[in-house]
Order: C-alpha cells, then structure tokens, then sequence
C-alpha cells in the first residue's frame, strides 16, 4: 500500500470502529504520539502497545458518537516515506443527533506499508465536549501532577 492508502485505511478504521485490524497498520517498533492530548502525550512504542489503545486487548466503552473522515488533503513531502495529511471528522452525537467536527493532521512515515512514525495533532477537546467527557476532562486536570510528568 502507498502512504496515502494506509492513511486512508486508518481514518476510516477509526471511524468504521474497526479496532482489531488497526494495529497491523503499523510496524512491530513505531513511535506514535498526540501531542495535544490534554490527558498527556503517552508514546505508543509497538504494536501490542496499540492494541491496547485501541481497544484490541479488551472491552471497549460503547461508543456515544457516529462519525466518518471528510475533507481529505494528503500531501506529499520530500521523503517519500512521509505525508502529511489533514482531515476532520464529522460526525453527530448518538444521543441528540447533534453535529460535531474534528479537526486533525497526522504526520505519518510509512516505510514497507507500515506506519513506523505518527505524530496525531487532534482537536480532542471537540471529542471530548462531543462524547459528554467534559466534566472528566475538568477533575483530570484539577488532579495534582506526578513527580513524573513535571520532571
């Protein structure tokens, strides 16, 4: 698969919820971050360290939003392993139907048709506030820091 296909096939697994073919997008050894989580950027380092984000490795909350990747633009950088694309998703609150959008770019290197670097800058606010997790949000953050995250 080109860069531009495993993208593709990661979004809309993502939004398709279909965790258990996620992981082997990528290498056995990667390094994907998300900068912007307000919980913390946590490296995922392997492969079994995304089945765990994902869910693989056990239940997964039910989900309270429906959405899908729009407004796609994958661009292609000097390296051929590496593409930037940016995208949203789109998508409504199960229970109110109302609309949501999340603003996305995802630096990718791709080497053999594997994600081997990912560097995800999402709105996760926009997911928070659309899955109702504001007020989590709020006591996670008035929460004193670890020795850990202030050194």
């Amino acid at each position: 698969m080109t860069p531009e296909e495993v993208f593709l096939k990661l979004v809309h697994g993502v939004a398709d919820r279909d965790f258990a073919v996620l992981p082997e997008l990528y290498a056995e050894q990667t390094d994907v971050r998300h900068p912007m989580n307000p919980y913390g950027d946590h490296p995922l380092l392997s492969k079994d360290a995304l089945r765990e984000h994902f869910g693989v490795t056990g239940p997964r909350v039910s989900e309270v939003v429906r959405f899908q990747p729009a407004n796609i633009r994958v661009h292609q950088t000097a390296d051929p392993e590496v593409i930037v694309a940016e995208f949203e998703y789109a998508g409504t609150v199960v229970a109110t139907d109302e609309p949501f959008t999340v603003p996305a770019i995802f630096v990718l290197r791709i080497r053999d048709g594997l994600i081997v670097e990912s560097r995800d800058y999402i709105d996760h606010l926009a997911m928070i506030r659309a899955r109702g997790q504001v007020e989590q949000l709020i006591t996670h953050l008035r929460e004193p820091a670890t020795t850990a995250a202030t050194s």
